[in-house]
């Protein structure tokens, strides 16, 4: 086991200039591949070795797949700034893979490490695209968790990033373009089996209960806070914000429940209707329940995104509600001219339009809908498309510029409701009526932090 490292101001110096950060930002244009990471990169039947990092409620999710012997990978470290993350995560590890992977605290040791070669990035919100460009940087492929990015801005950097490093593969963890029921009912819709469609609702219900207020104390025991929060400007520390309330806390490190759980929904919805960057985006949203407690933003919101050719993509979230408007916690519902399919993680049904079931499909391996983490087996069989895709044996299910445009539209609800107002974009999605709704395409970042090209 390595020595855990405390982070101090000079320490934090030495992570920027190893990981190619100083006074110009993050930068992926001053490093090439290893030759070593190269010859991974082309080689075919090479073992893959991979890191973990980011050790919470997500990373169980890819044990199952790095497990599978046609895979043919080795789990090389496990990454968290929480010393007990780190440990309870070598726990189930050894149990389940049957050996024990290094243990690091600090993530450019990791992408520093030429063995490495790919990376998977489960951390809280604001590091998922700063953490993906150093990676890219140090030649490391990319598995980052949905959403993609922080904000707007972070996408069109990794879309320019994916150009720069073509021959690494960046995959977005939206597990259902890889779900075999969700492939099949995409190519009935695209080849006209509800006529044409026009509107697709997607939706989430869920019962989280109340958020603690915040309350400024000392970082837990074992908690690497200057490092956890990374390109996020600097604060104090405040009570379980590390333990998935960040979400909730403000905008420094998460983006609501929109980036939280919609991305899945709204890019299935986009892949039903084949669209790309809206022309319009509306929300009304708010914090409906528990109004005195700790959450910081709506916890309901009823979206709506217009495209080119009378598409509609409408979003019906519910944090704190259950109530099962649509027949399950989550799923997509696409209207056509000539019938309608519902589809979620578990099955689809199509109906003609007068409403008779003429077919459906219910998924062989299951995956979590509304519980913290998911995970099951269309994770798995999503991160077998990202080996494969990095071996060149298969294409890949999400490519970038999927994961940016889906993700997209999250940051406009985002958007819409801090501004409110109605957003009108151009073909390549950015605001043209709101100057105070461009002031949120980016978000102001930690002194050397900034991410660039």
């Amino acid at each position: 086991m390595k020595k855990d490292i405390s982070h101090s101001s000079s320490s934090r110096r030495d992570f920027l200039k190893k990981s190619t950060l100083g006074a110009a930002g993050i930068t992926i244009g001053a490093m090439g591949f290893t030759a070593k990471s190269y010859a991974r990169i082309a080689g075919a039947n090479d073992k893959l070795n991979v890191a973990l990092v980011g050790l919470g409620r997500r990373y169980s999710a890819y044990i199952p797949p790095i497990g599978i012997k046609g895979n043919n990978t080795n789990l090389l470290y496990l990454c968290d700034v929480m010393k007990s993350q780190r440990e309870k995560a070598l726990g189930r590890v050894k149990k389940e893979l049957g050996y024990s992977p290094m243990l690091e605290n600090d993530f450019s040791k990791v992408i520093n490490d030429a063995d490495v070669d790919a990376v998977f990035l489960a951390t809280p919100d604001h590091w998922h695209t700063p953490g993906a460009l150093l990676a890219l940087a140090a030649g490391k492929h990319v598995y980052v968790e949905k959403p993609i990015s922080h904000n707007p801005y972070e996408g069109e950097l990794l879309m320019q990033a994916q150009k720069k490093y073509d021959k690494l593969i960046v995959q977005m963890g939206n597990q259902q373009r890889s779900s075999p029921h969700s492939k099949e009912i995409m190519q009935a819709i695209h080849e006209g089996a509800i006529g044409n469609p026009y509107l697709a609702v997607a939706f989430y219900s869920n019962r989280r209960g109340r958020t603690p207020i915040q309350v400024k104390q000392a970082p837990p025991d074992g908690l690497d806070w200057e490092l956890w929060q990374g390109p996020a400007p600097r604060c104090d520390y405040t009570f379980n914000t590390w333990d998935y309330n960040w979400h909730w806390y403000g905008w420094a490190y998460g983006t609501a429940e929109t980036g939280n759980n919609a991305t899945h929904e709204l890019d299935v919805a986009r892949w039903a209707l084949q669209v790309d960057y809206p022309e319009e985006a509306y929300v009304e949203a708010e914090k409906r329940h528990f109004p005195d407690d700790g959450w910081e933003m709506y916890d309901t919101m009823d979206a709506t995104f217009k495209f080119d050719g009378d598409k509609v993509i409408k979003w019906d979230g519910k944090s704190r509600n259950g109530y099962s408007t649509y027949g399950g916690g989550r799923g997509t519902i696409i209207y056509g001219s000539e019938g309608s399919v519902f589809v979620n993680r578990s099955l689809y049904r199509m109906f003609d339009r007068k409403g008779k079931l003429i077919k459906e499909n219910t998924a062989k391996s299951k995956e979590s809908g509304v519980q913290l983490g998911g995970g099951g087996g269309m994770t798995t069989m999503h991160v077998t498309n990202f080996f494969d895709a990095i071996r060149g044996k298969a294409a890949q299910r999400s490519p970038v510029d999927e994961g940016v445009k889906s993700t997209l539209l999250c940051h406009l609800a985002n958007i819409s409701y801090r501004t409110g107002q109605r957003l009108r974009l151009n073909n390549m999605g950015h605001v043209i009526n709101s100057d105070e709704a461009m002031q949120l395409w980016r978000r102001e970042y930690a002194k050397g932090w900034e991410p660039k090209i």
